[in-house]
């Protein structure tokens, strides 16, 4: 539970800094701000549990790490199950690749009718 409410703390800040920076230092649609926020804080919480992992302290939660990629950061967890060779094996970790396909669909969908429609 701890180690929940620390990473939750960790990613909201991150996520939160990251997106009103974008917000207010570009002129992309805020939308897009939010997925790239939120794909960042994936990607560095994929290289961090792999880090942590290695040096045996301590976890991200995977439960975490899949409401991120839900919630938009489905590039950043992509690209940090790739690079950092990530709960990349289907079979022991098939929640993250449900989350991360159904996150990719979702606001494929999402950003085609907000965009495209």
């Amino acid at each position: 539970m701890r180690y929940y409410l620390t990473f939750g703390l960790i990613s909201i800040a991150l996520a939160g800094a990251l997106f009103v920076y974008l917000y207010s230092n570009t002129s992309w649609n805020p939308y897009v701000d939010w997925l790239t926020a939120l794909s960042a804080t994936a990607f560095v919480f994929s290289g961090l549990d792999k880090l942590l992992s290695k040096i045996k302290w301590g976890r991200c939660p995977e439960g975490l790490l899949n409401l991120v990629a839900l919630l938009g950061g489905f590039p950043g967890g992509w690209a940090g199950m790739f690079l950092f060779n990530h709960k990349s094996n289907y079979r022991e970790h098939p929640g993250i690749w449900l989350c991360l396909m159904l996150g990719t669909l979702a606001h494929s969908a999402l950003a085609y009718y907000w965009f495209v429609k």
